[in-house]
Order: C-alpha cells, then sequence, then structure tokens
C-alpha cells in the first residue's frame, strides 16, 4: 500500500499550542490552527498535553469519507494520508467530544511493535 500502516491520534483540548515535537514538523497535523509556541513541559517529544492517544492502524478498508480507515485502542478514524487530516473520527464508539482536537503523528513499524 502507498499510505501508512499505522498512525499515532492525540487527542487534545483546543487550547494546547502545538509543539515543534508534537507539530508537523514531523508529520503531525491537527485539526484546529495552531498556536505555534513551545511547551516547556514536553521536552522529550511527548504527548504534549493530549488526554487520551491510540495507535491505530490500516483497515484495509476505505471510509465513508472516502479516505483510509484505520482502528485501534477504541479509535476508529479515516486519514487522508497526502495530509495526515483526520477526516471522521470516533472514540469508544462516540463523536470527538467538543473542545477536544485530533492530532496525527505517523509512525513506523518498529516503534508500533514496541509499544
Amino acid at each position: 500500500m502507498s499510505h501508512p500502516q499505522s498512525y499515532e491520534i492525540l487527542l487534545v483540548p483546543g487550547f494546547v499550542e502545538e509543539t515543534p515535537e508534537a507539530g508537523e514538523s514531523d508529520g503531525t497535523t491537527e485539526t484546529a490552527e495552531p498556536a505555534g509556541a513551545d511547551d516547556p513541559a514536553e521536552p522529550d517529544g511527548g504527548a504534549g498535553g493530549a488526554v487520551r492517544s491510540a495507535v491505530v492502524s490500516a483497515t484495509g478498508e476505505t471510509g465513508a469519507s472516502g479516505y483510509p480507515r484505520y482502528a485501534g485502542d477504541g479509535v476508529v478514524a479515516d486519514i487522508d494520508p497526502a495530509t495526515r487530516t483526520v477526516e471522521a473520527l470516533l472514540v469508544d464508539g462516540a463523536e470527538l467530544t467538543y473542545g477536544l482536537t485530533a492530532r496525527v503523528r505517523e509512525r513506523d513499524a518498529g516503534t508500533a511493535a514496541g509499544r
């Protein structure tokens, strides 16, 4: 397949600022405009204020949005692999709670296996 087989999805409050460690420089996008400031609380490239994270893997299906479907850890997401944008998202079978944003980080096969 031409698209990534695994992503990490971080659910963060809408007010959390994007950090270089969790920002677009490493393939992460978010659904809200990034603030662009550093978060000194996450110097090691951690979850940057995430209230929940999930590692999702390709299911081989296409979602209703027309994008590849990924699932894992109670999360089902349709992700556009070209822009790394979450086009549809269910968390434990429900839509994302208002005020939360989804960030996507590409995972390589080696990091997913060590989780």
